[in-house]
């Protein structure tokens, strides 16, 4: 009896430590090393709607946010316009000052964050962090819902942009939040960058039309630690939060500049030339050297060495110039980067060590068009298409196909990879894809 009495404590004792563990969750929306990849992830190869699907739960909205995953728990945020209208009175003033190219709302819309639980797909809790009449508009393929969020496992962080930031315990209580102002993008396409989570810090940056900053606030409290203004019009990308030699690099890509931010004092260590505008791809690092890369009329990608300071224009290790996304962003694999150009179905794989194609816009069958991330497990690379089709390719320096997977949902969300599961965000469900 004791004996069995110490096995079962000990299978708790390494349940526990599992789900603590970054690498066995997918904590943010580039997974546990920022880059796309799952260590220790190992979800099927194919799937249908009647195979492979563990469950399937519906969403109140659409959106382009991640599922994050902790432990038993995948937090997912919705928008839902409650068709209330607001009084007159009660409307954002629109700011001539900006032109836009989308129509602000006149309804009150709930922004609320959702706990489902990870082996039944059942709704655990629910949020509303708040309720009001968004400040402008989306893009028609956008959504309010864009942002993921992020956590380490203690505190859950999800950001609405211009209607506030908000941390909660994992059992849904709201420990503070904050407002950081109301944002002004481009033509009004409305908000997407994720804040981004180092130890006690979260980032988030704060890039629009006039007056850009990135804010560094304490995880704790929500009370600023620093904020630094910058020279950028709108982007969407999420930071990238490297360790390097002992010190803690905030990469943030922008049209003019990329900049790396000192994460303990916001000092900027280096900047160099910029990318394109409208930047949404995350960087992604390795072995001392990070990779940034956009595309929106002008194709950029550059490697840059952590090591630089000052000016880092002229030290960039190699420039791609073209086939790089607009949207989705990268995923790196060993020495491999593999990407897809602008937001159509067409890969690409560099070698990190030359820049070099060893994929060269290939076309990627079955699918119409991306917004999703690809994201990387078991030797293998998961492509989501708008149309709801997931690819799944061999990891190799050639185009081979495993397996074409439909559902019949569109999909603008990155897939997320947790063990034997891949999680799905379409726009009417959250699908949890794992073989028996």
């Amino acid at each position: 009896m004791r004996t069995q009495f110490v096995i079962v404590l000990l299978a708790l004792y390494v349940s526990i430590a599992h789900a603590a563990d970054p690498l066995d969750n997918w904590g943010q929306w580039r997974g546990p090393l920022a880059d796309g990849t799952a260590p220790r992830g190992n979800p099927p190869v194919e799937w249908s709607k009647d195979k492979n699907i563990k469950w399937k739960t519906p969403l109140a909205s659409k959106g382009s946010a991640t599922p994050i995953v902790w432990g038993d728990q995948v937090f997912v945020p919705v928008v839902i316009d409650t068709g209330r209208a607001a009084d007159a009175n009660s409307l954002p003033k629109p700011n001539p000052q900006f032109e836009k190219k989308t129509k602000t709302p006149t309804t009150y819309h709930q922004f609320v964050l959702v706990s489902f639980d990870r082996n039944s797909g059942k709704e655990r809790w629910r949020q509303i962090a708040t309720e009001r009449v968004p400040n402008e508009g989306i893009q028609p393929t956008h959504s309010y819902a864009a942002s993921s969020p992020v956590t380490d496992g203690k505190r859950l962080f999800v950001s609405f942009g211009s209607q506030g930031i908000y941390c909660y315990d994992l059992d849904g209580k709201l420990l503070w939040s904050r407002d950081l102002g109301r944002m002004n993008t481009r033509f009004g396409w409305g908000e997407g960058a994720s804040p981004a989570l180092h130890g006690d810090t979260l980032v988030m940056p704060w890039d629009q039309e006039a007056g850009s900053f990135v804010v560094a606030l304490d995880a704790a409290t929500g009370k600023t630690k620093w904020k630094v203004d910058r020279d950028e019009p709108t982007t969407w990308t999420t930071p990238l939060i490297v360790d390097h030699k002992g010190r803690t690099q905030v990469i943030l890509p922008g049209t003019n500049r990329i900049h790396s931010y000192d994460l303990a004092t916001g000092e900027v260590i280096w900047h160099c030339a910029g990318l394109s505008i409208n930047v949404i791809p995350c960087s992604v690092a390795r072995d001392g050297i990070v990779y940034c890369m956009s595309n929106y009329r002008d194709a950029k990608a550059v490697a840059i060495p952590l090591d630089a300071t000052g000016d880092a224009t002229d030290k960039i290790l190699w420039k791609y110039a073209q086939a790089t996304p607009y949207v989705p962003s990268p995923v790196l694999v060993g020495d491999r980067l593999y990407f897809t150009q602008a937001n159509l179905t067409q890969l690409t794989c560099l070698d990190i060590k030359t820049g070099k194609p060893v994929i060269d816009r290939e076309r990627l069958p079955g699918l119409d068009s991306l917004y999703g991330s690809p994201v990387a497990a078991a030797g293998r690379i998961y492509i989501t298409g708008r149309n709801g089709t997931t690819l799944v390719l061999k990891q190799s320096d050639k185009l081979e196909v495993l397996a074409t997977n439909r559902l019949d949902d569109p999909i603008d969300a990155s897939p997320a990879v947790v063990g034997r599961q891949l999680l799905l965000r379409g726009e009417k469900f959250l699908y949890c894809i794992e073989a028996p």
